[in-house]
């Protein structure tokens, strides 16, 4: 993951040991990614949202053998909608098929419904840390930042779905809490191939203005060069 403005491992903030790193794989859950989930029922095409299942599972893989910590996130709401206002709501209700109602896989992005689950290709395992989030970043009203802080992790590889949703929003405001973030490109998508292109492009400008934008290949090559 070099830099040709740093010459360091990392776009900004230059080389740090695999303690200093996580992965985060944000809402690779069935609602999002998978056939017969939310996204799915809305009419439109999961196979964006799929076709990054392969290269996070290799990322996935290159992190765990590295021991480097992974981090899991699962957008939902729980069952009283308590933690739900009604602003995003609606909004999602727009579409047709909302947060909290009904649909094939239990009821939209609610803890503990089938949607709600991380597909079966990228499970957790026993001590990875899973953030249940709320809102569409992974740092609003979570414990991802103490988690972070307690850990000693000042550097963030950013995986997971959707491009122009959750995951800028994570990496925007990891920024803000002082977080090195580096999105891997072919590791994430949105639904909409134009979205998706137009959040890279944003989020690459004038050398990444959140952080920084990489591949799953120059993240493995990094792993391999840096020593615990």
């Amino acid at each position: 993951m070099t830099s040709p403005a740093t010459g360091g491992f990392w776009p900004l903030g230059g080389p740090v040991s695999k303690a200093e790193i996580a992965l985060i794989i944000i809402d690779m859950q069935v609602d999002f990614c998978a056939p017969g989930g939310w996204v799915d029922q809305l009419g439109e095409d999961v196979s964006n949202t799929r076709s990054v299942i392969a290269p996070i599972r290799d990322v996935l893989e290159a992190a765990r053998a590295a021991e480097v910590t992974v981090i899991h996130t699962r957008e939902g709401h729980r069952p009283d909608l308590s933690d739900l206002h009604a602003n995003k709501q609606w909004r999602t209700r727009v579409h047709g098929l909302g947060i909290g109602d009904k649909g094939k896989t239990g009821r939209i992005l609610v803890r503990g419904e089938p949607g709600w689950q991380i597909i079966p290709e990228l499970s957790p395992v026993e001590g990875e840390l899973v953030i249940d989030k709320p809102g569409k970043s992974s740092f609003h009203r979570t414990e991802l930042a103490d988690e972070l802080k307690k850990r000693g992790i000042s550097r963030l590889v950013v995986t997971g779905v959707t491009s122009d949703c959750c995951v800028q929003s994570t990496m925007r405001d990891g920024f803000e809490y002082g977080i090195e973030c580096v999105l891997l490109e072919d590791c994430t998508a949105a639904v909409e191939t134009p979205n998706h292109e137009a959040t890279i492009e944003i989020l690459g400008a004038f050398g990444g203005r959140w952080g920084g934008v990489s591949d799953r290949a120059a993240f493995k090559a990094m792993l391999e060069m840096l020593d615990g």
